[in-house]
């Protein structure tokens, strides 16, 4: 069984490498710019080339293993259901619960696998970026820890392909129908993906509560409406940081959802094309806002938690498939041919 399996699934694997493979070769071609032996600090002097390929391979690590849970999940047994080809195996000595649990645990192993290694080339090419954006608040290239760049880092992407491809096969064990289960797979799978990381992973370890004094809160970010008042204030927080909430709260700790009057209008005010002046200084309003009790309340997971929080996430991503393939033999076993 396992070798008439791996002769079913030997042609999407090998596929799947080459394309690993030939993504690192562009990963290499497009480091024109970046040292990645030694590291390149300064983020602003990267190229566009370097910029774009950041981006693509950050992308890519997200797209790899909901394309797993499509194309290699979704059809490994919906399509012998579909066709009847199964019968021709439970025909023979080989039992259901045989022939899918050989079938999930080949294809996790290989969906674990490509997904580790794409993880493993896209975070050594881009180590420097991702060492330097913890030093320094660098606008596009984010810490390692924030919430759009993690997925895309160490052994989370192992995690989130298992669970993908897993997911593709229970789907297609209930549907039976090949397109159909790639189209739910897909669904699933990003609503997942959006979900996650908005309600679960900041909360996997409870994330450190800092307040600041606006006199503190250097170079502070400010939100304003249609009449240029200030409606909302963001501190800039510790770099290197992935910020959950950044919310301003009164005396009693409560949050802020408008300002008082008295600093509403401490915006900028656009005379000309190229110049803007304040009615008074930024400092005097933060000031004066610190006098009334207002403060800057901080939610952050800070980078030092990037690898408890990525085996976390490994681990329940990993249970999570254990429970799909359970829900999956059990229901294929409970099934007329």
């Amino acid at each position: 069984m396992i070798w008439l399996t791996w002769r079913q699934f030997r042609l999407p694997v090998a596929t799947m490498f080459a394309i690993v493979a030939v993504g690192a070769a562009l990963l290499l071609l497009a480091a024109s710019g970046l040292d990645v032996v030694t590291g390149q600090t300064d983020l602003r002097q990267l190229s566009d080339s370097v910029g774009t390929a950041y981006l693509v391979s950050t992308g890519a690590v997200y797209v790899l293993p909901g394309a797993i849970g499509v194309f290699w999940g979704a059809p490994l047994v919906a399509r012998e259901l579909e066709n009847g080809t199964h019968r021709l195996v439970w025909n023979q000595t080989v039992t259901r619960t045989r022939w899918l649990v050989v079938k999930i645990g080949i294809g996790g192993l290989a969906a674990m696998a490509v997904a580790g290694l794409t993880s493993l080339v896209v975070g050594w090419w881009a180590g420097p970026i991702d060492a330097a954006a913890e030093t320094t608040n660098a606008g596009l290239f984010a810490p390692r820890i924030s919430g759009w760049v993690f997925a895309a880092r160490g052994i989370a992407p192992m995690g989130h392909a298992v669970f993908a491809f897993v997911l593709g096969v229970a789907v297609g064990v209930v549907l039976r129908r090949t397109v159909a289960a790639m189209a739910v797979t897909l669904v699933v799978f990003a609503a997942v993906q959006v979900l996650f990381p908005l309600f679960v992973r900041p909360h996997i370890i409870p994330p450190v509560v800092q307040t600041t004094s606006m006199s503190q809160s250097a170079s502070p970010s400010l939100y304003l409406d249609d009449a240029g008042r200030i409606t909302k204030i963001r501190a800039l927080g510790p770099p290197g940081v992935w910020m959950v909430d950044n919310n301003t709260v009164d005396a009693a700790g409560d949050v802020v959802s408008k300002l008082p009057a008295e600093v509403a209008d401490c915006a900028p005010v656009y005379t000309g094309p190229s110049s803007a002046q304040a009615p008074r200084p930024l400092s005097e309003c933060m000031a004066k806002l610190d006098a009334l009790g207002y403060k800057q309340r901080l939610t952050f997971q800070p980078s030092s938690r990037f690898w408890p929080l990525q085996a976390a996430e490994l681990g329940i991503f990993l249970v999570l498939s254990g429970l799909l393939a359970w829900f999956s033999v059990r229901w294929i076993s409970r099934r007329p041919t």
